[in-house]
């Protein structure tokens, strides 16, 4: 059954605008009687029975509330630095349907690819269509937020709001999984820190210490960017959150 995301509160009526509205009359062909599920800006899920249509909106009814929160119990963001091509849009794919709640796109010294702030600001944009149909696809009850590229000079930064692990290739004498076991149980955010092809500089390995960073191995071979950041959210999600 079609998911959407309504950017309000689930009631008993409701009307849809947008693309949302658009793909429901003119790709999916729907019609009075077709049933889709809609969640709400608190995680509230209902099933909606398609009422009405105008030339720009959906009117639905509220059939029934469903009990299907799809959250994992922590708080998991994905902060990766910019690999080439296109290779984001699926790691941000695969990062929504592991249940992160927010991907940091970052640039590092060995980052191949360089977004002027108009290019940058599009790319932003197209992401988060990207986890938004993500969302949809997977049953989940947010949709993950694809932050604006930051330098990761800047970012590391920030007040530190979770345990950082950064994947390091010069790493190799704590695993992933060790870490994550010592982890105290009242951690409920994670993030994970993934470089480009190049890996990290030397200099950027010791900023990312210096800011709180756990660095952590996930084995013996060379993982490509896409790779490590799906290998090592399994991996979190296993220990500390749903899988």
């Amino acid at each position: 059954m079609r998911r959407l995301f309504l950017k309000g509160l689930l009631e008993d009526e409701v009307t849809i605008t947008g693309d949302d509205a658009q793909h429901l009359m003119y790709a999916m062909r729907a019609k009075a009687g077709d049933e889709v599920v809609l969640v709400d800006d608190t995680g509230a899920v209902g099933r909606m029975e398609l009422t009405g249509f105008t030339a720009d909106s959906v009117t639905m009814h509220l059939v029934e509330r469903l009990e299907a929160d799809t959250e994992p119990p922590i708080d998991l963001v994905l902060a990766q630095c910019l690999p080439k091509g296109d290779k984001l849009e699926l790691i941000i794919q695969k990062a929504v349907e592991l249940g992160a709640i927010a991907v940091q796109p970052l640039a590092s010294r060995n980052c191949v690819v360089r977004y002027d702030a108009k290019k940058a600001a599009a790319k932003q944009k197209r992401w988060q269509k990207i986890a938004e149909e993500a969302a949809k696809q997977c049953g989940r009850t947010r949709v993950p937020e694809v932050l604006s590229v930051r330098p990761l000079a800047d970012w590391l930064k920030q007040p530190a709001e979770s345990a950082l692990l950064f994947c390091y290739e010069n790493e190799d004498q704590q695993p992933i999984k060790a870490v994550l076991r010592a982890l105290l149980e009242d951690v409920h955010r994670i993030t994970v820190l993934i470089g480009p092809e190049g890996g990290f500089s030397l200099p950027e390995a010791a900023a990312i210490t210096e800011a709180g960073g756990q660095s952590v191995t996930l084995g013996p071979r060379i993982l490509r960017a896409e790779t490590a950041a799906i290998a090592a959210m399994s991996i979190v999600q296993y220990e500390k959150g749903d899988l």
